[in-house]
């Protein structure tokens, strides 16, 4: 596994792995009308427009997962399912705890979907805190969406 800055060549990946596994952990847990707004052509939109944010990790030459981060926030992680219970995920959250910390903040936070149960317990298995509930502001062209998550974060 190699982790590397993503490129414009990635975006395509990046944005089937984050479409499929944002269904995994957001549907059931986050309003119906952000679920209809979220189609698969607006994963395409925001991987393009966040290639600068995002880190990937390869496999093969193959995106296996990335992650987005935006000055403190861990703000997306994401894996495929066929190289879920790897280490991929390991690798990227400590990469992304590398970054908060190069961006000069001593704790990064990130949001789960309060129902998001897999999530969660891998994100406490990494050492971060979960601080309770929160509103996450989902920002899309229609709107803000209010998101119920938990805040976890994670002293560096």
């Amino acid at each position: 596994m190699d982790l590397r800055p993503a490129t414009n060549g990635d975006a395509e990946e990046v944005a089937d792995i984050w479409y499929r596994g944002w269904q995994d952990g957001h549907l059931g847990n986050v309003p119906d009308e952000l679920v209809a707004i979220r189609t698969e052509e607006t994963f395409h939109t925001r991987a393009a427009d966040r290639v600068g944010d995002t880190t990937v990790a390869t496999v093969d030459g193959n995106v296996a997962g990335f992650v987005m981060v935006v000055q403190d926030e861990v703000e997306q992680v994401y894996v495929d399912t066929t190289h879920r219970g790897s280490g991929v995920a390991s690798a990227l959250l400590e990469e992304a705890e590398r970054q908060v910390k190069a961006n000069g903040h001593d704790r990064a936070w990130l949001a789960v979907a309060g129902g998001n149960a897999r999530a969660r317990r891998f994100y406490e298995r990494q050492g971060w805190k979960d601080e309770g509930p929160f509103d996450y502001p989902a920002v899309t062209e229609q709107g803000t969406f209010p998101v119920p998550c938990n805040r976890y974060v994670k002293k560096l």
